[in-house]
């Protein structure tokens, strides 16, 4: 079967179209067809090795999100049938309760085998069905970028109906929490670079946008917005170089989602605002099967649509990454199988 892998040595000039053997199920284990994956900013990380030793070994098939059918099910096999359309699951051992470290390092893309080929082999137990309404390439978006907006916005947000939230950019990550927050009925603040982006996140459902390009310091910007109360959670993607501004209007009680770090990571702030304003501080990596599953019961109930900006084939996995790097994109960059 075709597989991309990172092969020989990392680097991103050593991933490679190549063969693998195709798997056989054993006990409780599943073989999964694939339709189409997504890409995520981790899969730029991966291929130099950016998580040490929890990157994995080599050879490595990249990439973390995808959908498929299932084809062939083992021994005692019971969540799933022949015929289900299913994500893996991001973290394949979290099914659920609180994180710990063997928890946070068994991800698909590294060190497990990730989305790239025709066939995976997995647990049942790492596997959620699909709802009917989503089509693949929608589907493929969920593991990573999905369940960790449900994480920032439901499992450890708590945003209810009323409270203001603050998405950074217009990535995956930011228009699923966009939407997310505005089904539960929270007043969403995007802020992009661009115009037409900051337009097309107001036609998904943000309530005000600010463009930082033209107000550096928006931070000032959003008092207007929260009438000087301050945001009860703000999506923190950026890291170095908008953490300082995000604990500017943060309300007292309130909740940094600290999930990116694409603007550097290290950070020279003042840690006052934090303790004096009681603020919390909340790392998010991903979440949980339960978590995911919750998450698709919300989506289907309010029909919500990924959006996808662009679709490459499966032997244009380097384009697809390159143009993500770019940080062009509105949404979800997806790869058919």
């Amino acid at each position: 079967m075709r597989v991309f892998q990172i092969e020989g040595e990392w680097g991103i000039d050593n991933l490679k179209l190549s063969q693998r053997p195709e798997p056989t199920a054993r006990d409780g284990e599943v073989l999964v067809r694939m339709r189409a994956s997504s890409l995520n900013y981790r899969d730029l990380v991966v291929p130099e090795r950016g998580y040490g030793s929890y990157t994995g070994q080599l050879p490595l098939i990249p990439i973390s999100d995808g959908v498929g059918e299932v084809i062939e099910v083992g021994v005692g096999v019971s969540r799933v049938q022949i015929g289900d359309r299913v994500c893996p699951t991001y973290f394949q051992g979290w099914i659920g309760g609180e994180p710990d470290l063997q928890r946070l390092t068994q991800s698909l893309g590294g060190p497990i085998d990730g989305t790239m080929t025709e066939v995976m082999c997995l647990s049942e137990q790492g596997l959620v069905r699909v709802p009917d309404y989503l089509n693949d390439i929608q589907a493929a978006s969920l593991p990573c970028a999905a369940l960790t907006a449900w994480s920032a916005v439901v499992t450890n947000g708590y945003v209810k109906t009323g409270d203001r939230v603050l998405v950074q950019g217009c990535g995956g990550v930011a228009l699923f929490a966009l939407q997310f927050a505005k089904s539960l009925g929270a007043h969403v603040t995007v802020i992009s670079s661009s115009e037409e982006r900051m337009d097309r996140a107001v036609a998904l459902g943000a309530d005000a946008v600010i463009n930082y390009r033209e107000q550096p310091e928006w931070a000032k910007a959003t008092r207007e917005i929260t009438q000087g109360r301050g945001y009860d959670l703000i999506l923190e993607l950026g890291g170095e170089k908008t953490l300082p501004q995000s604990l500017r209007c943060i309300r007292p009680g309130g909740t940094l989602a600290m999930i990116g770090i694409l603007s550097g990571s290290s950070v020279n702030t003042s840690l006052g605002h934090i303790i004096t304003r009681q603020v919390r501080l909340q790392g998010i990596t991903v979440g949980h099967r339960d978590g995911m599953e919750a998450m698709l019961r919300a989506m289907a109930q309010h029909q919500i649509l990924p959006v996808t900006d662009k679709v490459f084939a499966f032997e244009e996995l380097k384009e697809a990454m390159t143009y993500l790097k770019s940080g062009a994109q509105f949404g979800k960059v997806c790869i058919a199988h």
